[in-house]
């Protein structure tokens, strides 16, 4: 069969145009990454940038979202207004064990005044259990708060929590501890955040078999400046206007986004690259990278350009 040339020709220039992809989009015929994510929102300002990052991603297939650390009950209200003014309420949501502590959970006023709250919600460890039985394999664990709810479902379940296909974490400082200017190095190493608030549950993930993806204070110290943060803000979504009230309650003047690197990780793996490390974590929460064969892929330099290229493109997304 044969063609005039300048059909030939035609077909040559459309065809590049007709293939390419924003830098943003999904091809058609590819599968969201199914994941849960496990968060202790309400404290900090950055889960709620992660899951708002999440909820803008058509790659990711929400699953559900278990909430941990403290009273989760009011931290899984503040995920019922933000994910029902975002139109997303069929995302379920999950509370984990409560535990004391003595953290204020700055935007608890949020899910207070939301008109979007349930009374109650399903504990997270049958959800999340149930999920990988009927997903063996498939399931992407993003644990972004301390780790109750994982320490729990492996005391629970062992042989079906290592069906999950990987964890990956916000958590652990390698060689770089907290740093007002977010440098590496800055500091030494510390005992962190999420790390630290449930050892033996960090100790049991990382003696687990599960594959293990860890983004730690070495590649997530990204500070959203004022600039980033007007031009976010004012964009006045439904979900840029929830960021918003959730930051002015956090009030603190500059949020580090530790924890939406995992969802950027997911997205683009290039915006921080892995490494496989043996880590073993100690009785006060330090993480150690020691010899020995590696059990997780840890991201130690994340590319920060990239990063704020992807979040602010897909949060300001109409």
């Amino acid at each position: 069969m044969r063609f005039p040339a300048t059909a030939v020709l035609f077909a040559m220039l459309v065809s590049p145009l007709c293939s390419a992809q924003t830098p943003n989009s999904i091809p058609a015929s590819s599968t969201p990454e199914k994941i849960i994510i496990d968060t202790d929102i309400g404290d900090d300002i950055d889960d709620a940038f992660a899951v708002a990052l999440a909820l803008r991603s058509p790659e990711l297939q929400i699953l559900g979202i278990s909430t941990t650390f403290g009273d989760t009950e009011a931290r899984a209200r503040i995920l019922d207004r933000m994910l029902g003014e975002a139109g997303r309420s069929d995302v379920p949501i999950l509370a984990g064990t409560p535990t004391q502590t003595k953290n204020p959970m700055s935007q608890r006023r949020y899910g207070e005044a939301g008109h979007f709250a349930k009374s109650s919600h399903p504990p997270a460890s049958g959800f999340i259990l149930d999920q990988i039985r009927r997903n063996p394999g498939q399931i992407t664990l993003v644990a972004i708060g301390p780790l109750i709810n994982i320490g729990a479902l492996l005391d629970k379940d062992p042989q079906t929590f290592r069906k999950l296909k990987r964890v990956v974490l916000m958590g652990g400082s390698i060689y770089c501890g907290y740093s007002e200017l977010g440098l590496c190095p800055g500091s030494p190493p510390v005992p962190e955040w999420n790390i630290i608030n449930d050892i033996p549950g960090a100790q049991k993930l990382f003696l687990s078999g599960v594959p293990l993806f860890v983004m730690p204070l070495d590649s997530t110290q990204l500070k959203l400046d004022e600039s980033k943060r007007s031009d976010l803000f004012r964009q006045g979504t439904p979900l840029t206007d929830a960021l918003t009230l959730l930051y002015h309650q956090w009030n603190q003047p500059t949020p580090t986004l530790f924890d939406p690197m995992t969802i950027a990780y997911l997205l683009d793996p290039k915006i921080c690259p892995t490494e496989p490390l043996h880590i073993r974590v100690d009785d006060k929460g330090f993480t150690h990278p020691e010899s020995g064969a590696p059990n997780a892929q840890v991201c130690l330099r994340s590319d920060s350009t990239a990063f704020f290229h992807l979040l602010l493109d897909r949060l300001a997304t109409r």
